[in-house]
């Protein structure tokens, strides 16, 4: 499905770079299951946008030569605040799939969310990990397969439960009805073997064999009182994937819930959702100091981690840039993601005269004044 035969363009510098050098070498149906969001996209687009809207304010001559972006989270000491997000499907990046990501996060030194939808099995993926791993789970309609994941992910050395919550049923991904996108034959829901339909396997144009799958299989009747029941049903510490509110960040520390992740999936679910950077200072409001709080979506250089942690974020999530990587250089090709973003984050942080990333706050950010120009992605707002 993928080439990867390195060339001339097989040292990119920036994310930019190897978005355009994986553009060339995805199959085009999976690159825009990839790069897709829903509907018209603006969610998609708006959580670039959200980046542009925030300008540092560098403070000089601070006298200091030396940055630290170790963050501690949930009983570790991790060496920098990126994380790779839970994505599924990986088989469709690259043939070795989830396996070379933990591979190449591992060689980064960074804990990944492994996703229920991957194509390789929960307990490979932490047979292969020289790093953290926590589990993204799917509520799915029967509970007990539900809570059998979550027994897996524990008994496999999982250190963190991340529960999706705004997926109760799947975002309308016109790119994937055009294409008729369904799973190539060779791939499959490994975790969730015996649940696989034919539908998944299946293109027709107008339909997403994904889609279809995700209705037969998901909880769309997912509540608060599903989240709290598995809370209690684990030692990990549980985090929630998918808030955008105040009020839901104020229920989530008040039932306990350990993390949030403030995520529109990544412009996939509910377009016209707020980008998720805009709504983080009144989630971390809601919070109130009762809980870590993570972020995702739109993060392309070092400076859009710096201005996350300014806004309140204790750590970020890295979702299609990770992809990017895969497609482009397998294992590698993560950890070099995950390096360039790293170097980026450590020379703006020495440039704004600070040391430490957890010593960051909102004196370090401003609003910017209107202007055009602005990060310039290779295709429909990635």
């Amino acid at each position: 499905m993928f080439e990867h035969n390195a060339g001339a363009e097989s040292n990119p510098v920036n994310l930019a770079e190897y978005a355009r050098l994986a553009r060339k070498r995805a199959e085009p149906s999976a690159w825009d299951f990839i790069a897709g969001g829903s509907d018209d996209e603006r969610t998609l687009a708006a959580n670039r946008a959200a980046f542009e809207r925030w300008t540092l304010r560098p403070r000089i001559l601070s006298g200091r030569d030396t940055v630290d972006v170790s963050v501690p989270l949930f009983g570790r000491t991790l060496a920098s605040p990126l994380l790779v997000a839970p994505i599924g499907y990986q088989g469709l990046a690259h043939p070795a799939a989830e396996v070379a990501t933990v591979q190449g996060a591992g060689a980064a030194h960074t804990a990944m969310v492994v996703s229920t939808m991957s194509n390789r099995t929960l307990e490979d993926l932490a047979r292969a990990a020289s790093a953290p791993l926590w589990f993204q789970l799917y509520c799915l309609k029967d509970p007990e397969l539900t809570l059998s994941l979550v027994r897996r992910a524990e008994s496999a050395g999982y250190e963190a439960l991340v529960i999706t919550v705004d997926m109760p049923r799947m975002g309308r991904r016109e790119r994937d009805l055009r294409n008729g996108f369904a799973l190539p034959a060779h791939l499959r829901p490994s975790n969730l073997l015996m649940e696989a339909s034919p539908e998944l396997h299946r293109s027709q144009q107008g339909t997403s064999g994904v889609a279809l799958h995700v209705g037969q299989l998901f909880d769309a009747a997912l509540s608060w009182s599903t989240v709290e029941r598995l809370k209690q049903q684990t030692a990990l510490p549980v985090l929630l994937k998918g808030v955008l509110t105040r009020e839901d960040a104020q229920r989530a520390a008040s039932v306990g819930i350990d993390g949030i992740i403030v995520s529109n999936h990544g412009g996939r679910q509910l377009d016209g959702a707020p980008a998720s950077l805009d709504v983080l200072p009144e989630v971390v409001e809601g919070a109130g100091g009762r809980c870590r709080i993570l972020l995702d979506g739109g993060i392309r250089r070092g400076t859009d981690v710096l201005k996350a942690r300014a806004l309140g974020a204790d750590a970020v999530l890295i979702g299609r840039p990770i992809m990017w990587g895969l497609i482009a250089r397998g294992a590698e090709g993560v950890t070099d993601v995950l390096r360039l973003l790293r170097a980026e984050l450590e020379q703006a942080l020495a440039l704004c005269g600070q040391s430490r990333w957890t010593e960051i706050d909102r004196s370090l950010v401003a609003l910017a004044p209107p202007c055009g120009g602005g990060w310039s992605a290779p295709e429909e707002g990635l």
